[in-house]
């Protein structure tokens, strides 16, 4: 009977620790960087940064490429698509994608993802800037998790 016990514990365990695993879903590279006061957008000069992107279904977990350790984490809340308008095109269409947010320290962050873009908008708490960074889908040999030596990403 202790066996079956341990059995079961042991079972249930492996099964809680795969669902909070996170898995990677994408890499995306930086293609705009600029910050909105007002009705002014001013553009952020940046170096191209690579993302790597990782869920466990519930999260989304954002490192910078060559820095794993250091990330940032966005409980999602909407999974049902993002919609996105086309120049030229009218009306709002609907897109597989998720949204989600994290507020850490009194700043709020959002996330749009989809298959082909990331957009990641930071409100800081006593600010009337907003900060939007867009990436875009970038190719790259899938990383086994999130802490392993991951190749470099190509754009």
């Amino acid at each position: 009977m202790i066996r079956i016990l341990s059995i079961s514990l042991s079972l249930i365990l492996a099964s809680a620790a795969s669902a909070a695993e996170f898995k990677h879903v994408g890499n995306f590279l930086l293609h705009a960087h600029f910050k909105l006061t007002g009705d002014k957008t001013t553009p952020i000069p940046t170096k191209p940064i690579a993302f790597r992107v990782y869920t466990d279904g519930v999260r989304i977990k954002v490192t910078a490429e060559g820095d794993d350790e250091s990330h940032t984490t966005f409980e999602i809340y909407r999974s049902d698509g993002i919609g996105r308008q086309q120049p030229g095109r009218g009306a709002l269409e609907v897109i597989p994608g998720l949204q989600a947010t994290s507020h850490i320290g009194g700043v709020l962050r959002h996330l749009r993802l989809s298959s082909e873009s990331m957009t990641i908008t930071t409100f800081p708490g006593v600010s009337d800037q907003t900060i939007v960074s867009y990436s875009v889908s970038a190719e790259s040999i899938p990383a086994a998790n999130p802490t392993s030596d991951s190749p470099p990403l190509k754009p």
